[in-house]
């Protein structure tokens, strides 16, 4: 049985400033701009004072979901300016020692299992990564930017055709938090 309408209602705080030009949904914040463009979307956006509105009229499986995807999103972007997000990563090595750089929009990590060249990772949009002794602290305002960093930097790490539960050298994520530290 189909729903004649499905909607949430997102409350923008205060502090955040929310703009909706046509299914492009811009936040903006304390720690900075976020703009998203949802004209894929088969539902519609309304905004109402300080609340934004995704609906859909007589929605299907697909439009049902899309409402949440929607919600989740934009709340992830007011999050994100808000607070921001952090990922911390854990550098481990027994056998040899790790060198992680991070340098012109790239994180370099060299002699990982003993390998000559360095292996790069690209950091994504507008991240920051710091980089301690043991860890490697990410964070930013879009949550997708800093969670794909993390998760390239781990995956860049990943021990192949050795025993894993010998070779633990790696790079791995062990904290995620809302909040830059």
């Amino acid at each position: 049985m189909r729903l004649p309408e499905v909607s949430r209602t997102i409350q923008v705080p205060d502090d955040v400033t929310l703009s909706l030009v046509g299914k492009k949904v811009s936040v903006k914040g304390a720690k900075g701009n976020l703009t998203r463009d949802f004209s894929y979307a088969t539902v519609a956006l309304e905004a109402q004072g300080k609340d934004l509105r995704i609906y859909a009229k007589w929605p299907r499986k697909k439009e049902t979901a899309m409402v949440g995807t929607l919600y989740a999103h934009i709340n992830n972007m007011i999050v994100g300016v808000t607070k921001g997000y952090t990922y911390k990563l854990k550098i481990v090595f027994s056998h040899f020692p790790l060198t992680v750089k991070a340098t012109g929009g790239y994180v370099s990590i060299e002699n990982f299992t003993g390998e000559r060249r360095p292996r790069k990772v690209k950091i994504l949009g507008d991240v920051k990564v710091k980089i301690d002794p043991e860890d490697i602290i990410i964070t930013g305002a879009n949550l997708e930017d800093v969670s794909q960093t993390a998760a390239n930097i781990e995956q860049s790490t990943k021990v192949r055709g050795k025993d894993p539960r010998v070779f633990l050298d790696g790079i791995y994520t062990y904290e995620r938090n809302e909040g830059i530290a």
